[in-house]
């Protein structure tokens, strides 16, 4: 079942993916949306990067830049790009797809926006569930949070690599001090490297903040350190350092059992925020402190649970 799901989503190409994200967008319990879920969360194939930062850093550009050094090298992308939402009509605000300049006749790369809607973390509700799907089709998915000044701390939750963006004299690199955003990302860079000096310094600040903070830290007693590189995407400039990095990141986590640890501790958080999202407090008190088997995958077990509470069990 699974290889036949993924297959023939695979042989139809973008559009054939198109139509599996609105399906999975207005009925996202249907049995032929879990299955397909089911089958792409045991089967996946690529990195998965989270871009975030404050808005005007120049996300999109880097966006831009990283997609087209990753299809040079022969790798296909899919994008997830999450934009704040209209108030009127709940779509997606900004459209980061036009923002994105992309040919429209590559199958190697694929474009999707979503609305954050009423979500705080800088996520839309179906991230998850549409980086699941692309996560088994792609060599790299790459996902750009809202950007509009909330806290962006959920990216954690869904991203292998989380990639932070500062951008000189602006004084992100002041609020990339607080402990909340300093904890976050396994790469900083600094965009706007042809500023200068200002880049420099900015440079030299994060690499300060970063020192007074514990080393991301493994269970087997291994850490990763935090790289802090420059960039100019329109020039170029940094971009290869900045894809070496992405991917010492990913060499660092398939080392051991690091990344399939890492993946399951997200399905289960994302599990429970959609226990509490569904059924609320007293819900979530009666399912309790949800747990993953190996490889299960949290989609069907979501559609257990729903079973469960459903009919009062």
């Amino acid at each position: 079942m699974t290889h036949t799901l993924l297959h023939l989503l695979a042989r139809g190409g973008k559009a054939a993916l198109a139509r599996a994200l609105a399906q999975m967008e207005r009925a996202p319990d249907a049995g032929e949306t879990v299955a397909l879920l089911d089958a792409a969360y045991g089967a996946p194939v690529a990195h998965v990067v989270g871009v975030t930062g404050p808005p005007g850093v120049g996300k999109s550009t880097l966006m831009n830049t990283l997609i087209k050094g990753w299809r040079t090298r022969g790798r296909t992308v899919g994008v997830i790009a999450v934009d704040p939402s209209s108030r009127r009509t709940g779509g997606a605000l900004l459209g980061d797809r036009t923002r994105l300049a992309i040919d429209p006749e590559d199958q190697g790369v694929f474009i999707r926006s979503m609305a954050a809607r009423d979500t705080l973390g800088g996520l839309a509700a179906l991230t998850v569930a549409g980086m699941v799907l692309m996560r088994a089709l792609y060599d790299m998915v790459l996902i750009e949070t809202v950007g509009v000044g909330q806290s962006e701390t959920d990216v954690v939750g869904v991203a292998d690599t989380v990639v932070f963006c500062i951008q000189p004299g602006s004084g992100d690199s002041l609020q990339f001090m607080k402990a909340g955003i300093v904890e976050i990302p396994h790469i900083v860079l600094v965009t706007k490297a042809d500023m200068g000096k200002p880049a420099a310094r900015a440079q030299a600040d994060v690499r300060g903040a970063l020192s007074l903070v514990e080393p991301w830290s493994e269970e087997d007693g291994t850490s990763w350190s935090v790289p802090v590189l420059l960039v100019s995407a329109p020039a170029r400039e940094g971009l290869a350092e900045a894809i070496a990095a992405i991917d010492s990141h990913g060499t660092h986590l398939r080392e051991g059992n690091r990344l399939r640890a890492a993946r399951r501790a997200q399905a289960e958080q994302w599990l429970m925020t959609a226990i509490q999202e569904r059924f609320g407090r007293e819900g979530a008190k009666r399912v309790g402190v949800p747990s993953l088997a190996e490889d299960q995958s949290p989609f069907h077990r979501l559609q257990e649970i729903w079973t469960i509470l459903g009919t009062g069990a």
